[in-house]
């Protein structure tokens, strides 16, 4: 019989799937769980070693020996500081050595409790991964759990060979062996420099080939690349391509942008048709929360994960595989390795839906002048979205596939978003059209307090007197007390700042103001000064337009 603590279980079970046998085990009481469970396991061949410092040294010399990683496990407090000369020895000999060290509840440490001290990242930049394990009491905590695991036992022979550190606070009682069977437990494998010759590149191909419904969801990319038309036509049809205006031109073919849309517009029980057998990702950030939701409740088989860097990105909370190299070079290798003649109903599926989703035809509002500039867009221009509802409302309009667009998703805050776009325009010789809320203009309104704004940037700046995007989260009704301060309502006009610092300036109040002044805004040919034109609405009714619109979709 094993540990109940759950934490204990995936580590168990994840050493075992990452093929770490041979294991050190010190004495003591906090880790009696531990060693427990490890000694009592057929796979794990263990070994008693009581000085820690000692123990460390051993572990080192059994991975030196065998080439392959061993672990090493202690007791809480300063048994850990012990194994330290070992952590170091291995870092600079570049061997992997796991360090398992059993710790208190975070809530005593520091508190007079016995052999306590602060143990996660202890080894500072001696080991080449360092994680802090959950006690489990919710599917998140296991989740979270097991991508910890799996994150560090990666990284000892990831870019090199080295040691990592696993820390794992265990609860009283310690003593409660009371599980006949280890879970099954997803596992994370990472795949570098896949050849085409390699075997275990052809398996992954046949394991991408057994499944019918497959979907590729792309991030944030700031860049255009351009496939080959046989690299398109041989790609495209095998997937469902899903991206937002952040992605721009990254997809081979016309990807499918309104699908936050499309998932609000589906019943629960029509779902189904929707939900992939296997996601493969590539790119930075998705601004859906939709599509997050859609794919942590319904998850996929299998989530391909592609990049540069090969950092595990778990997003849907489903990822099995990290293949570490440029996503272009991976779709261009696979393309010809597809079974051509099989034909796919499933991106049938989504691209038939998406069709039938509407772009708003809405009443004047930050909805429709947002929709107003975006149609009007001359081809060559680049489109800087603010964060917040700027970037989501953008979704819901076709933006022309020459346009890039730009936005800072990679921490997704309102600070420095105009800014960012200010200096982008700075070195730019297109048209620089810059779309933001209230908040995020006046947060970061010294973006034109500099000597560099030329007459290629045109501001379209939304004011409905505070934070929209607070007042349309599910679930939260407010008081009037509340409002004031959650979504910063203010009274504020950009006119002053704007002419000061050189702008023309327009104000828009309506429909018919809102149609004359874009006319102006968006013509192609070069303005004397930058333009900023002022959108003022009814927060209220901002609110109640888009409801209604969602309201349609059902």
């Amino acid at each position: 019989m094993y540990s109940d603590k759950k934490n204990i279980l995936q580590l168990t079970a994840l050493l075992i799937e990452h093929g770490i046998r041979n294991v050190v085990l010190c004495p003591g009481s906090r880790n009696v769980p531990i060693v427990h469970t490890l000694a009592n396991h057929s796979f794990f061949q263990c070994y008693s070693v009581t000085d820690e410092r000692s123990a460390g040294f051993f572990a080192l010399g059994l991975a030196l020996q065998s080439g392959k990683p061993a672990a090493v496990c202690c007791t809480s407090g300063t048994a850990l500081l012990n194994i330290h000369p070992a952590v170091a020895e291995a870092f600079y000999q570049q061997v992997p050595l796991v360090v398992i060290s059993a710790d208190r509840p975070a809530a005593w440490i520091g508190q007079m409790d016995g052999q306590t001290l602060p143990q996660p990242g202890v080894f500072n930049s001696l080991v080449k991964k360092s994680v802090n394990l959950p006690e489990i009491h919710t599917d998140e905590d296991e989740w979270y759990c097991n991508r910890l695991i799996n994150e560090a036992l990666l990284e000892l022979n990831h870019h090199g060979k080295g040691p990592v550190h696993i820390n794992i606070p265990i609860s009283e009682p310690l003593f409660k062996f009371s599980t006949g069977e280890l879970p099954k437990v997803r596992v994370i494998t990472r795949y570098q420099g896949l050849n085409v010759y390699d075997k275990e590149y052809n398996d992954l191909i046949d394991r991408m080939n057994k499944y019918n419904k497959r979907m590729m969801v792309v991030g944030q990319m700031n860049l255009i690349y351009l496939f080959e038309k046989k690299i398109c036509k041989l790609l495209y049809k095998h997937f469902t391509w899903l991206t937002e205006h952040t992605g721009n031109r990254t997809v081979p073919g016309m990807p499918i942008k309104n699908f936050d849309a499309l998932i609000y517009s589906m019943p629960e029980d029509q779902q189904e048709k929707l939900i992939p057998e296997l996601v493969i990702t590539y790119g930075g950030h998705v601004v859906s929360k939709r599509l997050k939701q859609f794919l942590r409740k319904h998850p996929p088989k299998e989530h391909w994960h592609v990049s540069l860097d090969g950092e595990v990105a778990d997003l849907y909370g489903s990822i099995t595989t990290v293949i570490e190299m440029d996503p272009f070079e991976f779709l261009e290798k696979i393309a010809y390795m597809l079974e051509s003649n099989k034909i796919y109903d499933y991106p049938k599926v989504w691209e038939n839906l998406s069709k039938n989703i509407p772009e708003p035809e809405v009443p004047y509002s930050e909805i429709s002048a947002i929709g107003s500039l975006i149609k009007a867009l001359p081809a060559e221009a680049a489109l800087h979205l603010a964060n917040s509802s700027t970037v989501r409302y953008a979704q819901l309009f076709s933006v022309p596939e020459s346009v890039e667009v730009c936005c800072n998703r990679g921490t997704s805050g309102i600070e420095g978003s105009m800014s960012t776009a200010i200096g982008y325009a700075a070195g730019s010789e297109k048209l620089n059209f810059i779309i933001t809320g209230d908040l995020s203009f006046f947060y970061d309104m010294n973006a034109l307090w500099n000597n560099y704004i030329r007459s290629n940037v045109r501001i379209l700046l939304l004011n409905n007197g505070g934070g929209e995007i607070f007042q349309a989260l599910p679930g939260f009704e407010m008081t009037e007390q509340t409002r004031r301060f959650v979504t910063a309502t203010h009274s504020t006009t950009a006119q002053g700042w704007a002419t000061e610092q050189g702008f023309q300036y327009t104000s828009v109040h309506n429909k018919e103001e809102l149609e004359e002044a874009m006319t102006l805004f968006t013509q192609t040919e070069s303005t004397e000064k930058p333009l900023l034109m002022e959108v003022f609405t009814d927060k209220a009714e901002d609110i109640k337009i888009l409801k209604n619109y969602y309201h349609k979709l059902k």
